[in-house]
C-alpha cells in the first residue's frame, strides 16, 4: 500500500468467496457495524478515531500489506459491516475496491473516504474539504447525503478475474507524466500544486522538444468498442499508436481541470492521437474543458463508451500506479455510494 509509484507485474487475482456476495440491502442495525481501513504509510495522517459513545462499532484495521486486505475485507464482508471508511489516497482506495470487489460483487457497503494520500482526487470530486478527518467522516454518517460513483473494471480480456478497479486511468503521455509527478511529490508538491507543475512541465517538453523527444513519443496501442470496431484514429501519426490516453468517470479534478469537459455519467475517455503542434499549442483549453469540436482535425477527441478494448504495448497507470502491458477490457463497475458533508 505504498503511495511510491512501481509497476504491478501482472494484474491481481480476484478472490471469490465460497458464499455469495450479500444481497443489496439497507443497513438494519440501530447502531452501525462499521469498517475502518488506515493505510500506515499515507502521508498524512486521518487524526485519531473520535469517541463515538455508542453511536457505531468499530471494526479498525491498519494492513501493513496489499495481500492483508484479503483477510479484511474478507472479515467485513461475512460481518455485513454497514460501512467502510478508508484513510488513504487514491492509491489505497484502489486497493480496496479491487480486494473487495470478489467479496462484495455490486452491493458493496456505503463508503467514507478520508483523504490522506498524495493524491486524492476521488475526493475532489467528492467535493470533500481540505482537512477532513475521521471526526468529520463519523459526523457525517448521521448528518451527511450520499454520491453515487462507479469505478473503472480494467480486467484482462481473457480472465476476468485478474483485475483492477479505481477512477483515474491513462497511458501513452500520461505515465511520463506520473513520473513526474511522483519527482514532484518528492519535493514536497501535492495534490493542486503537483498537478499544476507537472502540467506545465510535460506541455513545455512536448512544445519545444524535438520530434525524437520522449514527451512527444507515441504508444502502440489498438482501441476498438464492445464489437470489436476499432474507434476512429485522425490518420495524424502511425495508426497503430495513440500519443495520450486518459479516461475516468469522474468530472471534477485538481487544480480546476476539466480534461473530459463538461459533466456526464459514465465512462469518458480523452483521445490524443499524435503530439502534433496543433493539439499541443491548444492543450491548455482541453485542460480547462473549452476544446470544441474542431479539435478532431488536429487528433483530439473525447470518447463516450461504456465498454472499451484496450491492447496496449506499453503499461497503464490507475491512480497512480503502473500496470503491465497487455490485452484488456475496460468497464464500469458497480454503483458506489459515498458518504459526503
Amino acid at each position: 500500500m505504498h503511495g511510491s509509484v512501481h509497476l504491478f507485474d501482472r494484474l491481481p487475482q480476484v478472490v471469490r468467496p465460497q458464499v455469495p456476495a450479500r444481497p443489496v440491502a439497507a443497513p438494519a442495525r440501530q447502531v452501525p457495524l462499521v469498517g475502518v481501513i488506515r493505510n500506515p504509510r499515507s502521508r498524512l495522517k486521518a487524526g485519531p478515531l473520535p469517541d463515538l459513545d455508542g453511536r457505531a462499532t468499530l471494526l479498525d484495521e491498519t494492513p501493513e500489506k496489499r495481500s492483508d486486505l484479503i483477510d479484511v475485507l474478507a472479515r467485513f464482508a461475512e460481518r455485513q459491516v454497514d460501512y467502510i471508511v478508508i484513510a488513504g489516497g487514491d492509491g489505497t482506495v484502489r486497493d480496496v475496491l479491487t480486494n473487495g470487489s470478489g467479496f462484495f460483487g455490486d452491493a458493496w457497503p456505503t463508503l467514507l473516504v478520508v483523504p490522506c494520500g498524495k493524491t486524492n482526487a476521488l475526493a475532489v470530486d467528492l467535493g470533500l474539504p481540505t482537512h477532513w478527518t475521521f471526526e468529520h467522516a463519523f459526523a457525517a454518517i448521521a448528518g451527511g447525503h450520499d454520491e453515487v460513483r462507479r469505478p473503472l473494471v480494467i480486467a484482462q480480456a481473457d480472465n476476468p478475474d485478474a483485475r483492477v478497479l479505481g477512477f483515474v486511468f491513462g497511458a501513452g503521455a500520461f505515465v511520463r507524466s506520473i513520473q513526474l509527478g511522483q519527482k514532484a511529490h518528492d519535493k514536497g508538491a501535492f495534490n493542486n500544486l503537483g498537478v499544476g507543475l507537472t502540467t506545465i512541465w510535460a506541455l513545455a517538453q512536448a512544445l519545444f522538444g524535438g520530434s525524437a523527444n520522449v514527451w512527444r513519443r507515441g504508444t502502440k496501442m489498438r482501441l476498438a468498442d464492445e464489437a470489436g470496431e476499432e474507434v476512429e484514429h485522425s490518420g495524424l501519426g502511425p495508426v497503430g499508436e495513440r500519443y495520450f490516453l486518459f479516461g475516468s468517470t469522474l468530472t471534477r479534478f485538481p487544480a480546476g481541470m476539466k480534461p473530459l469537459g463538461e459533466r456526464t455519467d459514465g465512462m469518458q475517455m480523452a483521445i490524443i492521437d499524435h503530439a502534433n503542434r496543433g493539439v499541443l499549442l491548444r492543450l491548455p483549453l482541453v485542460i480547462r474543458g473549452l476544446a470544441g469540436t474542431g479539435m478532431r482535425r488536429f487528433g483530439y477527441r473525447v470518447l463516450r463508451s461504456d465498454s472499451l478494448r484496450l491492447d496496449i504495448a506499453d503499461r497503464f497507470i490507475l491512480d497512480g500506479e503502473a500496470f503491465p502491458a497487455g490485452d484488456y477490457r475496460i468497464t464500469l463497475g458497480p454503483k458506489l455510494r459515498f458518504v459526503v458533508p
